[in-house]
């Protein structure tokens, strides 16, 4: 089961027991906000892509902010093309609605969007559709391996 992975993941720091599990679904950036009373735009989204050699990549952004193409081609070299919902589980090892930066499969690049250097703290979802973290950016930083910060994202209509 994937939140196992993320528990497994996040025993290293000793945040395994700080893993929210709701008693209402956190599949999507409004009902995550809901559901633990926050702005939606404090929920880390995880958007799942190609990668240019085959493989995957996550980029991590605030959840009210959606891929801008232009900036993603020019840090990336190519175009952004998202994973489709199929594609999702066995490329990255957590399913729709619960995916995270947190035990992700092996070759999985992960990428924090500036958007998300506008809050204090941010809740990365733990691998199911029903669980969230709350983590400070640092711990952001320390715990998903990050390759490096990119700023790829725009705001989107709400």
């Amino acid at each position: 089961m994937a939140i196992e992975k993320v528990r497994e993941h996040l025993r290293k720091w000793n945040r395994d027991k700080d893993i929210i599990e709701l008693a209402t679904s956190s599949a999507t950036v409004e009902l995550a906000g809901q559901a633990l009373g926050v702005d939606g735009a404090q929920i880390a989204k995880s958007i799942s892509l190609h990668d240019a050699n085959g493989g995957a990549l996550l980029i991590i952004a605030s959840g009210y902010h959606k891929i801008d193409s232009k900036k993603f081609k020019d840090e990336f070299g190519f175009k952004a093309r998202m994973l489709s919902f199929e594609e999702v589980e066995p490329m990255i090892g957590h399913a729709v609605g619960g995916v995270c930066p947190f035990g992700v499969k092996a070759g999985v690049k992960v990428y924090l969007d500036e958007s998300l250097k506008a809050f204090d703290n941010v809740y990365p979802a733990c691998g199911s559709s029903n669980s969230a973290i709350k983590m400070t950016i640092a711990e952001m930083e320390e715990m998903t391996g990050l390759v490096k910060w990119v700023d790829v994202t725009k705001p989107q209509d709400r």
